[in-house]
């Protein structure tokens, strides 16, 4: 495979109806939303489904959901443990992960791992950490909405039967879920040639995210997020003819625009062409 040798600049633009496409675990798990009422995905959250949907595409993936594993590991550490055998933690590291995971090579990763010594200034043994960091090519913005989002909250109730013979009906457990009835949101992303060098992420890497990235919602549903709730409209791809690219990221980005109803309007740049993808 070869390594990435055009810098790619990329975006997606979603729409959502009565979902809850991210939850803030620290309100309530209500839909996330900053200060001006837009609604937010995180780059956390994107690269997550990202990862799901290489795996599903049979590609080995290092940060797996527990709901997904393909292992019997038990921890990050314990997968790349399994992995890497006695050469994790050493020098090669970074080049052995690289090659086994794509996702590794394209987000990047921090192993940190402990290591027996003594702490620099005492006597007696320790744990000294060190870390080996890998700076991937592939970023990622957070999804913002096009225009302020209404979060609906409705109260639900759970009934479970009581002790004894099962017939005997229990106290209510009161909840609540939330939901955003409709919005159009939109994240931008970049590739990296140079950095591409050092993870050794290619150009058939870049393709299988480029393919993922319409099928985001596939085989992601969930009581949160229901069948249909949540679609890829379109995906915007612009191959740059070099490794350090025509125009910077910020003004490639910055000839997108989006209507609230998902309608797009692109603004051109010499010697750059979009191509622009439907969702699935």
């Amino acid at each position: 495979m070869s390594v990435l040798q055009n810098k790619i600049d990329f975006a997606a633009v979603l729409r959502v109806r009565h979902a809850n496409p991210n939850g803030d675990p620290l309100n309530g798990n209500r839909p996330r939303t900053d200060y001006n009422g837009f609604g937010e995905i995180t780059d956390v959250c994107l690269k997550r489904k990202i990862r799901d949907r290489l795996q599903d595409a049979g590609l080995d993936i290092f940060v797996q959901s527990d709901d997904r594993k393909k292992d019997d590991a038990t921890s990050l550490r314990d997968r790349a443990d399994k992995a890497l055998g006695k050469k994790f933690g050493s020098a090669e590291t970074a080049s052995l992960a690289c090659g086994k995971w794509v996702d590794v090579r394209a987000f990047g990763q921090l192993f940190a791992l402990p290591k027996k010594g003594k702490p620099k200034g005492g006597d007696d043994e320790g744990d000294t950490g060190i870390s080996i960091p890998i700076r991937g090519p592939v970023t990622l913005h957070s999804a913002f909405s096009v225009q302020p989002v209404e979060v609906t909250s409705t109260q639900i109730t759970k009934s479970v039967s009581g002790e004894g013979d099962g017939t005997k009906r229990g106290a209510d457990t009161m909840g609540m879920k939330h939901r955003v009835d409709d919005g159009v949101y939109v994240f931008y992303g970049s590739m990296n040639p140079q950095l591409a060098e050092r993870t050794g992420f290619s150009d058939e890497d870049a393709d299988a995210i480029k393919q993922v990235l319409p099928k985001l919602f596939e085989n992601d549903a969930s009581s949160a997020r229901p069948e249909g709730s949540m679609e890829v409209l379109k995906v915007i791809w612009w191959k740059h003819s070099s490794k350090s690219g025509q125009h910077s990221s910020a003004k490639v980005h910055r000839t997108l625009s989006v209507k609230p109803d998902g309608e797009i309007a692109l603004t051109s740049l010499d010697g750059l062409a979009p191509e622009i993808i439907d969702g699935f």
